[in-house]
């Protein structure tokens, strides 16, 4: 059993616990994730690491079903069933020179660990961070600390600058030389920011496809990599983004909505 050390509400719908794993904390590495069952008839939830010390870690999710929703309504020092990881390969953190990361809505968390790793090898980080409005943003504090530069970017404008994270990062790469960057959100949202860099700059994108066991024996995550199938669990989860094929991850995350209409709940995109 893993107890929940702490518990936040960053905004509407997402949320932040801080889970005692001190075997899992200590060999965790930015890019990698976890999986979360509340118990022995729960979801298998990936989720992917957002932060760590020596005995806990961090993990940030959005309500978008009903397991989801399970897991936000337990409090400080409950319990969870199952927490395995760390999974999946870890990001490469070296110097490339000056690295862009761009978040998406709860795919900001993620972005966090890497920005951070990448500041301690040398590069200059510009980190970009993309909400609806001002009061989905969160992280901004620990976002600045790991930043050279922290572009926050809302929808609506009541907050940063009025655009989407594609708007901040063409405006990026038009003023300076980038050697990598690095996107996590929707499907959707990395399908069409990456469309920018992915020809002339070495675009990565973290892929959380369906998943099920997390080690690539169910098959569940399977992703096309450059017409070739891959496990989003344990060849990725991050690839180059101009070698996925979005349409089909988009339309492979969207193929049970009606089950989760079913269980009472909407689905919500994370950005």
């Amino acid at each position: 059993m893993f107890k929940i050390i702490s518990k936040k509400e960053l905004g509407e719908n997402i949320f932040e616990f801080k889970i005692e794993a001190p075997k899992i904390a200590k060999k965790a590495k930015a890019g990698q994730f976890i999986i979360v069952r509340i118990d022995e008839k729960g979801e298998r939830i990936p989720l992917t690491i957002a932060d760590n010390d020596k005995t806990t870690i961090t993990i940030v999710f959005l309500v978008v079903g009903f397991s989801t929703e399970q897991l936000s309504k337990l409090k400080e020092n409950d319990t969870i069933l199952d927490f395995v990881g760390p999974l999946g390969n870890p990001s490469e953190i070296k110097n490339f020179g000056t690295v862009v990361l761009v978040g998406g809505g709860c795919g900001v968390a993620p972005i966090y660990p890497q920005a951070r790793d990448f500041k301690k090898a040398g590069n200059k980080v510009i980190t970009i961070a993309g909400f609806r409005n001002k009061d989905l943003v969160f992280w901004e504090d620990k976002l600045k600390e790991a930043s050279d530069e922290l572009i926050i970017v809302t929808d609506d404008g009541s907050y940063g600058k009025k655009g989407f994270t594609s708007d901040a990062l063409k405006e990026v790469i038009e003023k300076e030389k980038v050697d990598r960057v690095i996107i996590i959100g929707s499907p959707l949202m990395m399908k069409f920011t990456a469309q920018l860099t992915q020809d002339t700059i070495p675009t990565i994108v973290s892929i959380n496809s369906i998943m099920v066991d997390g080690i690539g024996m169910c098959g569940a995550c399977r992703v096309s990599i450059k017409g070739e199938t891959k496990f989003a669990c344990v060849d990725g989860p991050e690839f180059n983004a101009k070698d996925v094929d979005f349409d089909e991850l988009i339309n492979r995350n969207t193929a049970y909505l009606d089950e989760e209409k079913k269980v009472g709940k909407t689905h919500k995109v994370c950005y």
